[in-house]
């Protein structure tokens, strides 16, 4: 393996990160186990967005092999600095089209994808590089204004179009969503058991055997995601700390 790159220490703490990371791992095993779950169906996506590399490195030694970034320009200074150490990168941000061009080669999961335009460049790009690209739907179940997302009602449509236009280099995966801003744990429970059967039926729907996932759950609520279902939970802020404003 290469030699995780060299940083100036005093600008993060490792101990405390490689602390974070085993406490998050803790939870989820502890939640999975007592929602009758298996902990390895659940992977924990670090989400290193604002995150310099310096904060990135102990997370990578503590053995976390999956990031999540949510801007192309940041993750751009970032990714070439740990390559060939074998890490998964997954797109949970809004995306532009015009930024689409940088995703194949460096991200194997976009999980926002929210249109149709979207996913056709994707698959154009994904192409020229030779890559694949495992997509995810991003629902808005919560109806939020400040959300990104397809309506749940137009997630058909949307899974149609892309399989009838056969976007190679798109793999379809499954669904993905942000949590209500709220504290009212019932209805976080109830937004992701919707995002859940949402994926179960476009599964059967569209007979698609590998759209498993199920992209939801934040620091402040993936012990409820799992409770209903998540498999990709996105945890930046009990790993790597407040991020700077």
């Amino acid at each position: 393996m290469a030699q995780l790159p060299t940083t100036n220490p005093s600008t993060f703490s490792p101990n405390h990160i490689e602390q974070n990371l085993a406490a998050v791992r803790q939870t989820i095993a502890s939640t999975a186990r007592a929602a009758n779950r298996d902990s390895s169906d659940i992977r924990l996506i670090a989400v290193s967005k604002t995150m310099s590399v310096s904060a990135v490195e102990p997370a990578v030694r503590a053995g976390q092999m999956e990031f999540g970034e949510n801007t192309i320009q940041d993750a751009r200074t970032k990714i070439p600095r740990f390559e060939g150490h074998g890490l998964t990168w997954h797109f949970i941000g809004h995306l532009q089209t015009n930024k689409v061009k940088f995703v194949p080669g460096q991200f194997a999961w976009v999980h926002s994808i929210d249109r149709f335009d979207l996913a056709a460049k994707l698959s154009r790009h994904a192409q020229r590089a030779g890559k694949q690209i495992n997509g995810l739907i991003q629902v808005n179940v919560t109806g939020e204004s400040s959300k990104h997302g397809t309506t749940p009602k137009d997630v058909f449509a949307l899974i149609e179009q892309i399989l009838e236009a056969e976007l190679a280099g798109v793999v379809l995966r499954g669904l993905m969503t942000l949590g209500a801003y709220t504290a009212n744990e019932s209805e976080l429970h109830d937004g992701f058991a919707q995002l859940r059967q949402l994926r179960d039926n476009c599964a059967e729907r569209f007979g698609l055997k590998g759209f498993t996932e199920l992209s939801m759950g934040m620091t402040n609520d993936y012990p409820i995601a799992i409770a209903e279902g998540a498999t990709l939970v996105r945890v930046g802020t009990a790993i790597f700390g407040e991020r700077k404003k």
